[in-house]
């Protein structure tokens, strides 16, 4: 089962933050084709958070055909096409990409130097990523 996070400081939408969540674990693998997610009410409880939040994420997600809502029995994720999930996968980390690449900016730190934080950063999660395998 899939536990959700929300950073309040970032400046993103709790929806927001539930949705790309959900995203990257489909993308990833962490959440597969008929898998169950959990419900709003459970949701918003473990994160302290309005139910309605939760709901718009869910809603979110329903419309643009990452979710599928089976009446009375809850919400199951959807297989997602190889081409849309290569296209979805990419935009996700796009998208993650250019909060750093602003941050970088911002505190005027040179792209090459942005580069090797970030592929330390990918070595070190993908080394503990094996380990914890």
């Amino acid at each position: 089962m899939m536990l959700f996070r929300h950073d309040t400081r970032s400046g993103v939408p709790i929806y927001r933050q539930l949705e790309e969540q959900v995203h990257r674990g489909v993308l990833s693998g962490a959440l597969t084709k008929g898998e169950k997610l959990p419900p709003v009410r459970e949701v918003a409880a473990q994160l302290g958070v309005n139910p309605m939040t939760v709901s718009k994420a869910y809603s979110h997600l329903e419309i643009e055909g990452w979710l599928e809502r089976r009446r009375g029995v809850g919400l199951f994720v959807l297989p997602r096409p190889r081409a849309t999930e290569d296209k979805e996968r990419l935009r996700v980390l796009a998208a993650s990409l250019r909060a750093a690449a602003l941050c970088a900016v911002q505190m005027d730190i040179p792209l090459a130097e942005a580069v090797k934080i970030l592929e330390r950063q990918y070595h070190t999660l993908r080394k503990d990523g094996e380990s914890s395998r």
